[in-house]
């Protein structure tokens, strides 16, 4: 299974950026998907999550700025970022979690990353 997230690239502050990832290969089926950051120096943290029926849940950070939706149907998770500010400049990451198979264990997948830099 790959996850690849593509959409990051520079931004002036008030700016807006889409980010997007698709899930590829042997899967049954995906509950939640998601996206993390991490900045220079920082661990990695949440940005948004979403079920697979629909339900968000945003870091402080980002609530009313960004906004998580997902197409179960092509398994793509996107993230539409406005407004943005210097502090929100970081690598993007991914996340899904898949079961590959019918009655298989559902394991945590990660995306390489995609930055994110806002700056005038």
């Amino acid at each position: 299974v790959q996850l690849q997230a593509c959409g990051g690239g520079l931004v002036q502050p008030g700016g807006s950026l889409r980010l997007s990832c698709a899930a590829s290969g042997s899967i049954f089926s995906i509950t939640d998907m998601g996206w993390y950051r991490q900045a220079p120096g920082k661990q990695r943290g949440l940005v948004a999550t979403i079920t697979s029926g629909g339900s968000t849940n945003y870091a402080d950070s980002v609530r009313g700025r960004f906004t998580i939706s997902r197409n179960n149907a092509n398994n793509t998770v996107y993230l539409q970022m406005n407004n943005l500010k210097p502090e929100d400049t970081a690598v993007y990451y991914c996340n899904a979690v898949i079961a590959y198979y019918r009655g298989g264990f559902f394991n945590n997948d990660w995306g390489e990353g995609t930055l994110v830099t806002v700056s005038s």
